[in-house]
């Protein structure tokens, strides 16, 4: 619940048997889904086939589909988790309720350094991907936090936003420059632009996992200093953090699993975006409540998206990187026109 003026006392806080009440329910959820993703495709399978599957066994064409199902749904719940607590550092970072990888561009640079990667030096394997991806992340980060920081003010929600939303036009149009003479290049790059795990294998997971792990305890080792930061940059120095250094650290944890979850799933959107808001609204503003729940609700959500894909349009898939953008823009327009572009 929140006021015209601000968030609900109750939002900030949150009694302890509440939260881990919430943990329960959303263990749970995270359960379900991840056990209907194996069971649910162009193919419904059976609970019989489903252990028959986790045992090894793969006879029929029913377990023959949950053991390729099973990686698809390990990718979908680890990239989910990725962005959803890239999205929510971001917001503690920059003290902005409209930060998220994909609305300040972070996605697009990610995807911009692969498309040039893979038309100039011939980027091919995973970790290639991945290195190319947080590089340019990295980049078109400090890019957008520039230019969001110029002017009276500084680095306002809504200038950062603005920053974002036009780097990302403007990486898309130099993305499509630079696949499109390339023939050889462009079907590749245009299944994978838009978004999705329906080429996961455990060789990539593999590949991605250390990024995402490594990613994942610099965000949670930076949760402590992003609640002194919630209290404004004169307050958190006054309480002994290096703030540049805090905010600098915690930036690169998120960069790193964007970077990651972009190389491996393509630039889903909306998902950074989501998911925070709405952990808030059950753990409050605690970021070391805040992170774990946004990291678990996250994979719950990209896998539930995951398939939803699946099973609308069967036996063809729609991409899970268009389920979560027709359900995170009416959010964002929500979060607009509810007048919550003010700071964290």
């Amino acid at each position: 619940m929140t006021s015209a003026t601000g968030p609900d006392v109750a939002t900030l806080r949150r009694p302890a048997r509440v939260r881990l009440g919430w943990l329960l329910v959303v263990l749970a959820v995270l359960v379900l889904v991840m056990l209907a993703s194996v069971a649910f495709g162009s193919r419904i399978v059976g609970w019989s086939d489903i252990v028959a599957a986790f045992g090894g066994t793969d006879e029929t064409l029913n377990q023959a589909a949950v053991v390729k199902r099973i990686p698809r749904t390990v990718l979908a719940a680890l990239v989910g988790a990725a962005l959803a607590l890239s999205g929510t550092v971001m917001q503690g970072v920059t003290r902005n309720p409209l930060a998220d990888p994909g609305i300040l561009g972070v996605n697009m640079g990610a995807m911009l350094a692969i498309a040039v990667g893979m038309t100039t030096v011939g980027l091919v394997t995973a970790t290639q991907y991945i290195w190319a991806a947080i590089a340019g992340a990295a980049i078109s980060a400090l890019f957008v936090y520039g230019v969001g920081s110029l002017g009276r003010g500084g680095a306002t929600p809504l200038k950062i936003a603005l920053a974002g939303a036009a780097t990302s036009a403007a990486l898309a149009s130099l993305v499509v420059a630079v696949v499109l003479p390339r023939g050889d290049v462009a079907e590749n790059f245009q299944s994978w632009q838009v978004g999705g795990v329906g080429g996961a294998s455990w060789d990539s997971i593999v590949q991605v996992l250390p990024f995402l792990l490594g990613g994942l305890a610099i965000c949670l080792l930076s949760a402590r200093a992003l609640n002194s930061l919630a209290l404004g940059d004169e307050l958190a120095a006054g309480l002994g953090e290096r703030v540049a250094l805090v905010r600098g650290i915690a930036a690169f944890g998120a960069v790193v699993l964007c970077g990651g979850a972009t190389a491996i799933a393509g630039p889903i959107a909306f998902v950074g975006l989501i998911v925070p808001h709405m952990c808030r609204l059950l753990v409050g503003l605690d970021h070391r409540w805040l992170m774990p729940f946004a990291t678990l609700v996250g994979a719950a959500l990209l896998t539930a998206a995951d398939v939803v894909g699946r099973v609308v349009n069967r036996p063809d898939e729609i991409a899970a990187g268009i389920i979560t953008a027709l359900i995170g823009a009416p959010f964002f327009i929500y979060i607009v026109r509810r007048q919550k572009v003010r700071e964290l």
